[in-house]
């Protein structure tokens, strides 16, 4: 593996913008950056998709655990939510996207940081910014990226009525996300509607757009966990729409999975050391709040003293302990590297770089390549 510096393409700006990508800057410089580019080889793209696969399915084992044993404490889901996440498991309702972030350094297999079950973004950037860059920079190179293949084809294979799309009002990269998922059910002949999450109603027997129109099937690009704390969530056990992702996926998608994942597989080649409690790890950990998002409230802990840390508004339901991955450091950069699951199987890779160790929402977004 490599990291190269380039000469980012004149009109780059333009370029993503053509193709959706209109949060590429902020304030601090760029998010999607092309001076700098990953090389990969064949058999570490294999290890990484081996990886997700492997995971996922041991990641619904552990869902499966949760269930069995009623360990919904250990992640702090409320009890409202919980006949929803059982109606949902015994239907298997369909689940279409997920994003594993691993820490690799090539040396060792790939380590399980977390897995973004629900939300997770930076699709857009994975599936067809990064492509198109390669066309223009590595053209005689591969990617690791079906992405967008396999999003429309999931589509087809779910084959459902019309489908609303939601996102909140007023955030770029969400509503993007969304557009973009939109476009590709599209292609696979979903009809679709769109309506802001902050525009969902309720008529007394079900949640209705602004038109009234009833929403029998909708994808939401918003935390089950807001869900369930909005002034509507009490209707949601009502079950009266399914939505994308379903609710079952509030198992996977928190990190309080980590410790039980350790707990059923230990020693396992992709999965680090995770505990409820600091001290099986001695003086070297990561703390994480159950739920958050972009490294919010996250907390490296190095020699027993606070090496880093994010400030946020998260961790009321708990926190939980993780070993320090092994990350190379390239000129001072720590990449993450998040690995697509589309319809239960790895479908294409993301990187993202910071120089410090946790990632959070100005982390960038740099393209990778392998030959």
């Amino acid at each position: 593996m490599n990291r190269h510096s380039l000469q980012p393409r004149a009109d780059w700006p333009a370029k993503v913008q053509q193709v959706g990508l209109n949060f590429h800057s902020h304030a601090h410089g760029p998010y999607w950056d092309e001076s700098a580019c990953y090389e990969l080889a064949a058999d570490e793209v294999a290890a990484l998709e081996v990886a997700a696969n492997t995971l996922h399915f041991l990641c619904i084992e552990a869902a499966d655990a949760v269930i069995k044993h009623g360990w919904w404490d250990r992640l702090g889901i409320p009890a409202a939510a919980v006949p929803a996440i059982l109606a949902s498991w015994e239907r298997d309702d369909f689940s279409l996207y997920g994003r594993f972030d691993f820490a690799f350094d090539s040396l060792s297999p790939p380590k399980l940081l977390e897995y973004n079950a629900d939300t997770p973004t930076t699709l857009l950037e994975a599936a067809v910014v990064q492509w198109f860059w390669l066309q223009d920079a590595r053209s005689y190179s591969d990617q690791f990226n079906s992405i967008h293949e396999r999003l429309v084809a999931a589509w087809r294979r779910w084959g459902g009525e019309v489908l609303h799309f939601s996102a909140i009002k007023d955030h770029p990269e969400d509503e993007q996300t969304v557009l973009y998922l939109r476009d590709t059910a599209v292609q696979a002949g979903v009809p679709t509607q769109f309506v802001h999450v902050e525009d969902i109603g309720w008529n007394g027997s079900t949640f209705v757009d602004l038109s009234e129109v009833p929403m029998k099937q909708c994808f939401k690009l918003y935390p089950w966990e807001w869900l369930w704390h909005e002034e509507f969530g009490v209707q949601l056990a009502r079950d009266t729409t399914r939505f994308i992702e379903p609710t079952w996926k509030m198992l996977l998608s928190n990190k309080a999975l980590l410790p039980i994942l350790w707990e059923l597989f230990p020693g396992h080649p992709n999965l680090l050391p995770a505990y409820e409690a600091p001290e099986p790890l001695g003086q070297n950990f990561v703390r994480k709040p159950k739920l958050s998002r972009e490294g919010a409230n996250v907390t490296l802990v190095s020699n027993g003293q606070i090496a880093e840390e994010v400030g946020g508004d998260y961790g009321a339901e708990g926190f939980i302990y993780q070993a320090l991955a092994p990350q190379r450091d390239f000129v001072g950069n720590h990449p993450v590297f998040g690995v697509w699951v589309v319809d239960h199987a790895a479908a294409g890779l993301g990187i993202r770089e910071d120089t410090r160790r946790i990632t959070n929402n100005l982390s960038r977004f740099v393209p990778h390549y392998f030959n």
